[in-house]
């Protein structure tokens, strides 16, 4: 498993808790279940193993939650990559609702787990999808009205220009949909909080311990890695999109991109309630998302701007900053005190791979910037199939996946055509 390089320069490693004592994987071992990835489906295929008795091995590149899972935006949506209207379409009404029903039992696991394990993750309620463009809200009220009747979901109401305006000071948005059972958190902390519930319950957690190779065997499976092996009846696979090379046919449909994020100087309380208002987290409707909200002392935390290579821009506050500008002009010349680049998994339709890809190989990947919930979660229904509990596992499994078109070797030129052409969108 092998990873961008990343500067050491997030707002969450600056404040976050302890992290767990681990040591890296010395020898070779032996595990009904390895697992591939310390982020938040690994982690929680390892709690959810643990409580079936089952004690897993994982193995983590790095340290646990380096990739996406402790460098995202921190904000927990309600539902699916895709909304619900997409998926009736595609998977019909039986599944979707399936897959809107698991989108709310991973918020309430959310809130299980928090409060099982005492972790302290700064959960705070309510996200605010805006529309950039003034002609999208008349979709938004009527998703928002779909919401409310056919799913009887009461959280979720539609917003106007008028109160845009006193929600988010922003010349750029016209309205939206504002989610009060969504919230935003600290993720490095919910992953540190995770891994020492995991060790708690008997799961190994062997960190700086990339897995370089991959092989089935007569018995089940083995890992390699720089330190010694591991034979495993069960391999879940929980790097995302961080795996590259690691098991080529998931590189066909699972794809790595860069995005990135930059933390202000404190604005001071007044400043930040006057810039955002009741605290929520705030994403937008541009295909290439911007997301901000405030953090506890008072920063703007915003991400914007992606690319698709192995490689970080050399100034990523620099990079990000005219994203700022964009949103808030007043912020244009602001001291960013944090900067940094994190790599996450996309698939073509921009839904998960959940699958059992060969016996005993499990995978759940590509949530497409959508992890902080889902993850957790489906690591945990990736663990309850391998306990025999197959019902979440197998509605995961019907979401249609396809390659990128060329496959492996010409995905990153048609991802980086589509991307272009959906920026330019944007900006029409």
């Amino acid at each position: 498993m092998s990873a961008p390089v990343v500067p050491d320069q997030t707002w969450y490693a600056a404040t976050a808790t302890c992290p767990p004592k681990t040591g890296h994987l010395c020898g070779d071992a032996c595990a009904d279940v390895a697992i591939v990835g310390g982020g938040f489906t690994g982690l929680g295929a390892a709690l959810e193993l643990c409580a079936h008795g089952i004690q897993p091995l994982l193995i983590e590149a790095g340290e646990l939650g380096d990739g996406a899972s402790g460098r995202n935006g921190g904000q927990a949506h309600i539902g699916q990559r895709r909304d619900q209207i997409w998926l009736e379409r595609v998977m019909g009404q039986a599944d979707a609702r399936k897959l809107w029903d698991l989108a709310l039992d991973a918020r309430a696991d959310l809130d299980r787990l928090i409060g099982t394990h005492g972790i302290d993750c700064a959960l705070t309620p309510g996200v605010f999808e805006t529309d950039h463009k003034r002609r999208y809200l008349a979709e938004t009220q009527h998703y928002v009205q779909h919401l409310n009747e056919v799913y009887d979901y009461p959280h979720v109401r539609f917003v106007g220009a008028e109160e845009c305006r006193t929600l988010v000071a922003s010349p750029g948005y016209y309205g939206g949909r504002l989610d009060t059972y969504a919230a935003h958190l600290h993720p490095l902390n919910l992953a540190r909080g995770m891994a020492k519930a995991a060790l708690v319950g008997g799961a190994g957690l062997r960190t700086h311990s990339p897995a370089t190779a991959l092989a089935r065997t007569a018995q089940g499976w083995r890992i390699s890695t720089p330190h010694g092996e591991i034979t495993a009846d069960k391999v879940i696979l929980a790097g995302d999109g961080m795996l590259q090379r690691l098991y080529k046919p998931l590189d066909a449909r699972v794809m790595p991109i860069n995005n990135f994020i930059a933390v202000t100087a404190p604005l001071g309380e007044e400043r930040a309630r006057a810039l955002i208002a009741n605290n929520y987290a705030v994403s937008d409707s541009r295909f290439v998302v911007y997301y901000f909200r405030m953090t506890p002392d008072h920063r703007l935390l915003f991400g914007g701007g992606e690319n698709y290579s192995y490689t970080f821009p050399k100034n990523i506050a620099a990079f990000v900053r005219p994203h700022i500008a964009r949103i808030f002009p007043p912020l244009r010349d602001v001291a960013i005190d944090y900067a940094w680049g994190g790599t996450l998994g996309i698939t073509a339709n921009r839904m998960p791979l959940v699958r059992e890809l060969e016996p005993g190989l499990y995978t759940a990947a590509g949530y497409s910037g959508l992890g902080v919930i889902l993850a957790p979660y489906f690591g945990k229904i990736l663990a309850q199939a391998i306990a025999g509990e197959r019902a979440g596992f197998d509605t995961l499994a019907r979401i249609p996946n396809m390659r990128f078109p060329g496959g492996a070797a010409l995905r990153w030129p048609t991802l980086v055509a589509a991307m272009s052409l959906f920026a330019l969108r944007d900006r029409l």
